[in-house]
């Protein structure tokens, strides 16, 4: 952890919705006039699309699995380096992994591959990290000790993987098939090495549906915030101010000493309300 670099990682499984939680980050950033640094878990991984697929292929011809959920497919050692290098000098490079071809068309590449590494933007006051490892321990790595927050988002499993075949059969192209074996495919690597993280973040967003979701492969649309609780779950942070939470947010409730129950629609407020604090407790020890 770094008192003059600081460092925020949003982490969460692909389809998980970290997206959604970084632009409540940045929204939060621009409100305290915060120059943030950004890096993109996607940018760690191994191999482009073509490479990945081949893998897959040899993978299952040697009775194996690999996903990039693991470390076989994703490159540890460069993201906690380039945490350590960002927490010692506020400094580092950074590259785009393009799933789409409205994400690749404004570099002039195809879909699936990579930009080139560039470096970060210069006197940044803070790193932001999204990904699917901003939390990850391992023999040989230790991501999550480089994090002043980590924030982990962790729909129930149902509606997760709901949002993953929505999103993968409509935004990137791939077969509602395919995105089936990717479940099954990855389910390994996602037990080993991404629910673990949500043990060490030091706050859970958990996003549970209130309607139906038993059968998430026949679902033809993701349920929406107000369909929804969010579950926030707080874990080593002292002085949260949980009845100035009560009173601002309407509709919601403990469930535990360290929980905070709050209706889905107000999902943003909760987290402008929480994750304003701790941002400029980061910024106050920087300066």
């Amino acid at each position: 952890m770094s008192q003059k670099h600081p460092i925020i990682a949003v982490t969460g499984s692909s389809g998980a919705g970290t997206t959604s939680t970084s632009v409540a980050f940045r929204k939060i950033f621009n409100q305290l006039n915060i120059s943030a640094a950004s890096i993109e878990g996607d940018s760690f991984h191994h191999y482009t699309r073509p490479e990945m697929d081949m893998a897959i292929r040899k993978a299952r011809e040697q009775g194996r699995h690999i996903s990039y959920f693991g470390p076989e497919a994703n490159d540890f050692s460069l993201l906690e380096q380039t945490l350590v290098d960002y927490a010692k000098t506020g400094t580092g490079r950074s590259r785009k992994y393009l799933h789409t071809y409205d994400e690749a068309v404004p570099y002039g590449l195809q879909p699936g591959i990579f930009t080139p590494w560039e470096p970060l933007p210069d006197n940044t006051d803070i790193l932001f990290y999204e990904g699917l490892h901003g939390g990850i321990v391992t023999p040989e790595h230790n991501v999550a000790q480089h994090v002043d927050l980590l924030v982990g988002v962790v729909p129930i499993v149902n509606l997760e993987w709901i949002q993953k075949l929505i999103r993968d059969t409509t935004e990137r192209g791939h077969s509602r098939e395919a995105v089936m074996d990717s479940v099954v495919r990855s389910m390994g690597d996602y037990i080993n090495f991404i629910t673990p993280q949500f043990s060490r973040t030091h706050i859970n967003f958990q996003r549970v549906p209130t309607v139906d979701t038993s059968n998430p492969f026949e679902a033809q649309a993701i349920p929406s915030q107000d369909e929804s609780f969010i579950v926030i779950r707080f874990n080593g942070l002292s002085h949260i101010d949980f009845p100035y939470l009560l009173s601002m947010i309407n509709g919601s409730f403990i469930s535990a000493m360290n929980t905070i129950v709050v209706p889905g629609g107000k999902l943003s407020l909760a987290m402008e309300l929480i994750m304003t604090p701790l941002v400029e407790k980061l910024i106050r020890g920087k300066k």
